[in-house]
C-alpha cells in the first residue's frame, strides 16, 4: 500500500541510520580515549574493578618508594657495620702486639687503641639515614624499636587491605647505646666478663698490673692496655674476639635485610607491571578491531543515508499516479 501518511521505508532507514550513528559514536569514543570500559556507564563490573586495582597499583608505588628508602638505611648502617668489624680487628692486632710488650710499648700501642676506638665510634654515628642511625642509639630505658619497612600492600578475598613490614631489629645489632640502666648496651660498649666474654650488667674494674681476677669486666669502646698486665691482656683479647663474633652475626642479619628489601622490590615492580597488565585486558580497545569497526561502520553509515534518501524519495512517486 501507498501513502504518504506513514513512510514505513523511511522510518526503517531512520532508525538503522541511528543505530549506526550510535554504533560509530561508541567507537569513536573508544579510539579517541583508549579505552573500551572509560566510564561505569560501560561495564560497571568492569570500571569498578579496574578503578580499585588501579587504587592499589598508586599504593604500590609508594611501597617501592618505602623500600627505596628503607634499602638506603639498611645499606648505611652495613656499611658502618663493616667499616667498624674492620676497626675492632685493628683493636684486636694491637692487643696481639701488647702481650709481653714493655709499659712504654704498651703506652704507645694504648694510644692507638685509643684512636682506633674513637674512629669505631665515628662510623657508628655516621651511620645515619633520613633520620634513622642503627648503630648508635640513646634510649631512655627498655629496647631499641625496631627499624620498619614498608614492604608490601596486601588486598585479600573479603577486599580488606592491609601492609607488610620487613622489620630490622636494632637491639641486636646496635653497637653503642647511650641511655641509662636497665637500657641494654651495645655490642662495642657494654662490659663484658673477661675470662668468657659474655655480656654482664655487673662492672667489675680490673687492678691494673694485677692477674685476672674472677668477674674482671672490659668494654671494647673504653678498654685500655696501658700499665695492665699479660693476663689482662688476654681477657681483653677474648671480650673483643666476643665482640666481633656478635658484629659478624649484626652485619650477616643486615645483609640479609638487605637481600631480602632488594627481592621485594623487584617483585613490587613486576607486581605492578602484571596489575597494569590485567587492567588493560578488562578495559582497554583493541585499536585494530576498532579501526576495522569505524570503517565498517562508516560504510554503514553512508549507505544508511542513501536508503533514507531513496525512502524519502518515494513519496514523490505517488504524484506521478495523479498526473
Amino acid at each position: 500500500m501507498a501513502s504518504i501518511m506513514t513512510n514505513a521505508s523511511a522510518l526503517t532507514a531512520l532508525q538503522s541510520l541511528n543505530s549506526t550513528n550510535k554504533n560509530l559514536e561508541t567507537t569513536q569514543a573508544r579510539i579517541s580515549t583508549g579505552f573500551r570500559v572509560a566510564e561505569a556507564s560501560d561495564n560497571a563490573a568492569y570500571w569498578s574493578i579496574a578503578t580499585t586495582m588501579r587504587s592499589d597499583n598508586k599504593a604500590l608505588g609508594t611501597v617501592q618508594d618505602a623500600l627505596g628508602l628503607g634499602a638506603s638505611k639498611v645499606d648505611t648502617a652495613y656499611t658502618g657495620m663493616n667499616k667498624a668489624i674492620e676497626t675492632v680487628n685493628e683493636i684486636k692486632v694491637k692487643l696481639v702486639a701488647a702481650t709481653g710488650a714493655t709499659d712504654a710499648d704498651k703506652a704507645k700501642i694504648d694510644t692507638e687503641i685509643k684512636a682506633l676506638q674513637a674512629q669505631a665510634k665515628a662510623y657508628a654515628e655516621a651511620a645515619s639515614f633520613s633520620g634513622t642511625n642503627m648503630l648508635s642509639v640513646s634510649n631512655a630505658s627498655g629496647a631499641a624499636a625496631d627499624v620498619k619497612v614498608v614492604s608490601a600492600f596486601n588486598r585479600d578475598a573479603s577486599g580488606s587491605a592491609s601492609i607488610s613490614t620487613i622489620d630490622v631489629k636494632v637491639e641486636d645489632i646496635k653497637l653503642y647505646d647511650g641511655g641509662a640502666a636497665p637500657t641494654k648496651k651495645g655490642i662495642l660498649d657494654a662490659d663484658r666478663v673477661g675470662a668468657t666474654g659474655a655480656v654482664t650488667g655487673t662492672a667489675q674494674s680490673p687492678t691494673a698490673g694485677d692477674d685476672p681476677a674472677a668477674g674482671d669486666t672490659y668494654s671494647v669502646a673504653s678498654l685500655s692496655v696501658a700499665g695492665h698486665s699479660d693476663g689482662q691482656i688476654g681477657e681483653m683479647l677474648m671480650v673483643v674476639e666476643s665482640a666481633l663474633k656478635e658484629m659478624n652475626t649484626a652485619a650477616t642479619n643486615l645483609g640479609a635485610a638487605k637481600n631480602r628489601i632488594d627481592l621485594q622490590k623487584t617483585f613490587t615492580q613486576s607486581l605492578m607491571d602484571s596489575i597494569d597488565r590485567g587492567i588493560g585486558q578488562l578495559v582497554d580497545a583493541d585499536m585494530n578491531k576498532e579501526s576495522t569497526r569505524l570503517q565498517a561502520l562508516q560504510v554503514q553509515q553512508q549507505l544508511g543515508i542513501q536508503a533514507l534518501s531513496i525512502a524519502n524519495g518515494n513519496a514523490q512517486g505517488i504524484l506521478s499516479l495523479f498526473r
